[in-house]
């Protein structure tokens, strides 16, 4: 389980880089895990500021995204994985932009909107992006459109 958070401001998306699995840099959107027995809620606002600094006041819930992969265990077993992200709309409320130090991600920066499709991104990102233009009532993508 994990809480993300869609922040745009004067037409651009805060987001933070991180490296994938081979060391390339690629941009995520602010957030990550939930500590046991945090409240989503409470683990994007926590997020946020670790990464990006920012203090962000949730404006939102956009809706969820659940993914499903085999990764490689121990032992090269694979393991079934299955990924629940909760999506929030939020707000920078305070604090200041600054990079994440000894974390998950090296760097937090505002991109226009229209620039986000030429960066290298992970595909939480569209999702998250839909979800914030579309607003669907169900808080769910309709599958197969782009």
């Amino acid at each position: 389980m994990a809480a993300y958070a869609v922040v745009v401001r004067d037409g651009q998306l805060l987001l933070a880089r991180a490296r994938d699995d081979d060391g390339r840099p690629e941009w995520v959107l602010p957030g990550g895990g939930m500590e046991h027995g945090e409240d989503p809620y409470d683990t994007v606002r926590r997020e946020l500021e670790e990464e990006t600094g920012y203090l962000v006041e949730v404006t939102g819930f956009l809706g969820v995204d659940s993914s499903r992969r085999t990764l490689s265990g121990r032992f090269r077993r694979p393991v079934d994985h299955q990924g629940l992200r909760l999506l929030y709309e939020g707000r920078v409320a305070g604090g200041e932009l600054r990079d994440e130090i000894g974390g998950s991600t090296e760097l937090a920066a505002w991109h226009p909107l229209d620039a986000v499709p030429g960066l290298a991104r992970i595909g939480l990102i569209d999702t998250a992006l839909r979800l914030w233009r579309e607003r669907p009532a169900s808080g769910h993508l309709e599958a197969g459109r782009g």
